[in-house]
């Protein structure tokens, strides 16, 4: 962790939706495509061996979604950010390390652990990302400083962070049985706009690579959007200072 913190100083279905794609859409955060049902897939914790796998399978069905990353230096994860921005996804800030004790020892070490991060995928991807999702949720019990402070900073700042309404459950083990992880997520899936779908892009997480396809089938199947986050999607938040 010490080291990573001296590298830093196929288409949408639903006629109505695809006709609101072409209009305008104000850059506000109050949401996006009124009335169609939207679900946003969100990986944390890559990138890793996993990601081309992942991003290979979101070409295959036509459909973007959201990476959460950490500061993984190396060649192989330094091509897996640009690819995640050169195919249109979008790249969002998870955290340096995902070392609860280092992020949140204090609020500066929170505020630094952020603009690291920041300015890391910038200096990778020439993309400054102002998506941001608390290691743990913004909702965790584990941190030494103020949640709140910290929300105030990313508000402050300008940055915007987004919990999850679903989770995969990918997280409760190191490896979960695929039909588990699909089980998790549509169950978890009905009539509501607007879904964030939470899974993990790290190493070990292989079945949540194979559990994506069987998920992407389902959602475009009854028609919902799968859409990545953008200035206009509507955070879901656990947490609000």
């Amino acid at each position: 962790a010490k080291k990573k913190q001296r590298l830093l100083r196929k288409k949408q279905h639903c006629p109505k939706c695809r006709r609101q794609r072409r209009q305008h859409r104000r850059a506000d955060g109050e949401g996006e495509y009124p009335g169609c049902k939207k679900v946003y897939l969100t990986f944390d914790d890559g990138p890793s061996p996993n990601t081309t796998r992942i991003l290979d399978i979101l070409d295959q069905y036509g459909v973007k979604a959201t990476f959460f990353t950490i500061c993984s230096p190396g060649e192989e994860n330094e091509e897996s950010l640009k690819r995640i921005v050169s195919s249109g996804n979008t790249l969002a800030i998870h955290s340096v390390s995902h070392e609860y004790s280092q992020v949140y020892a204090s609020i500066d070490s929170f505020k630094e652990d952020v603009l690291d991060m920041q300015q890391w995928l910038y200096e990778q991807t020439g993309v400054t990302t102002w998506f941001y999702r608390f290691p743990g949720g913004s909702s965790n019990k584990v941190a030494n400083c103020d949640i709140s402070d910290c929300i105030n900073f990313l508000n402050e700042q300008g940055f915007v962070y987004f919990d999850w309404n679903v989770s995969s459950g990918d997280a409760s083990a190191k490896c979960v049985d695929k039909d588990t992880i699909v089980q998790n997520v549509l169950s978890e899936i009905g009539s509501r706009e607007e879904y964030v779908v939470l899974m993990h892009d790290a190493g070990a997480k292989t079945t949540t690579v194979e559990a994506l396809p069987e998920i992407i089938e389902y959602l475009q199947a009854n028609d919902y959007m799968i859409l990545p986050i953008t200035a206009n999607t509507k955070p879901v938040q656990h947490r609000h200072s």
